[in-house]
């Protein structure tokens, strides 16, 4: 199955792109899900159906959802308590019932990765169309997998686990009590089910496509967008401009913003494939205006998003990391070597990498921003570098 997620700022119109995009790849003979993520049905509105819960079909070939946070906060929570039953009881406390409970901060996002997740493992359709929130939260929704990953490994380590027979001995002689085994096992479900998003994110089939109302506040968004995305090794496959005036109005006022949007448009098109949907007058609704917008499908091309390591050991005496940042600044940029992991912070956004097994025998030896890039140079640490005869 190929994945498509849809962001970009608030309101340029993701989610009639997210919908255009679905009937367009439905029509083209797709077996096609569209998943909406805001709390209220904007999707249903575009699309002319009520969408919920469950799924709906809203086209020949295309099959609508919405993520539903509470059901899945309560399911969750239901779920927790029952394997922390032994612990509650031996601390009086009573349940919660699942009538008296609303998702916590965060329950949202776990729940639109799980829905991702389901769907995107799903054999009954051949594409998957996401309607994520705006662009900076999705940025930290993207982030959020490999994010809880690396806590939960520090928190609690796999190797830890196999000592659980020696827990009780251990916890008598530490005096204090050990993590349990149901606290464990949680943790390991929760890592597998997050591994499986990564995996969903990582996928070549997977790619962002960006939306926009060309203009200098849409240009700012996606220049700083498409520097997270980046950073994150995810795909932009298209971008599509919305709300396109016709070039050749004649109301004088509008000259202004025609003129704005032809140049935001040639220079998006130097760095992406640019699809300009037209301004219809009026807000879309219902599949014959989604037609109209004449969206493109599943067809773009996928660009792919490498990291590659540049062998320059003959030359220099260095191995070379292409880190791809566009847009990225250099008095915004900043590397931090720690143990077998870099620190890599662009603008706003941060990320912590795992260093490529070669690399975690060099030391860092400097750093350069060119063309878009970043060339971070390694060079081989004689302690640990294999010797040449």
């Amino acid at each position: 199955m190929r994945t498509l997620l849809i962001t970009g700022p608030g309101g340029s119109g993701r989610t009639t792109v997210a919908a255009g995009t679905a009937l367009a790849a439905a029509r083209e003979g797709a077996r096609t899900l569209v998943l909406g993520t805001d709390r209220t049905d904007t999707l249903g509105a575009v699309l002319g159906v009520p969408v919920g819960s469950g799924p709906v079909e809203a086209a020949p070939g295309l099959t609508a959802l919405r993520v539903d946070p509470d059901a899945g906060f309560r399911a969750d929570l239901a779920a927790l308590q029952d394997r922390a039953a032994s612990m509650l009881d031996l601390l009086g406390a009573s349940r919660l019932e699942p009538e008296e409970t609303g998702p916590l901060p965060g329950a949202e996002e776990l729940a639109v990765l799980r829905a991702l997740r389901d769907a995107a493992l799903s054999e009954a359709y051949d594409l998957l169309v996401v309607d994520l929130p705006p662009a900076p939260r999705a940025l930290s929704l993207l982030a959020l997998p490999e994010e809880l990953r690396r806590y939960l490994r520090r928190l609690l380590p796999s190797e830890r686990q196999a000592a659980r027979a020696l827990r009780p001995v251990l916890g008598r002689l530490a005096g204090v009590p050990l993590p349990a085994q149901w606290l464990y096992e949680t943790a390991a479900r929760l890592d597998l089910q997050l591994a499986a998003v990564e995996a969903v994110l990582a996928d070549r089939g997977t790619a962002v496509r960006l939306v926009a109302e060309p203009g200098p506040a849409g240009a700012d968004a996606i220049r700083t967008t498409a520097l997270g995305l980046a950073l994150r090794g995810l795909r932009t496959d298209a971008l599509i401009a919305t709300r396109v005036l016709p070039e050749s109005v004649e109301d004088s006022w509008l000259a202004g913003p025609v003129a704005q949007q032809r140049k935001t448009l040639e220079e998006w098109r130097e760095s992406y494939d640019v699809h300009p949907v037209a301004h219809l007058g009026r807000d879309p609704r219902g599949t014959d205006d989604l037609a109209a917008l004449a969206v493109p499908g599943a067809g773009a091309g996928t660009v792919t998003v490498e990291w590659p390591v540049t062998d320059r050991l003959a030359q220099d005496g260095v191995l070379v990391w292409h880190l791809p940042l566009p847009n990225a600044r250099r008095d915004e940029l900043d590397l931090i070597r720690r143990g077998d992991e870099l620190v890599v912070t662009a603008g706003p956004f941060r990320r912590i990498v795992p260093l490529p097994s070669a690399l975690r025998r060099c030391t860092v030896d400097g750093a350069a921003l060119r063309e878009g890039e970043l060339r971070i140079r390694f060079r081989p640490d004689p302690e640990l570098w294999p010797r040449t005869p």
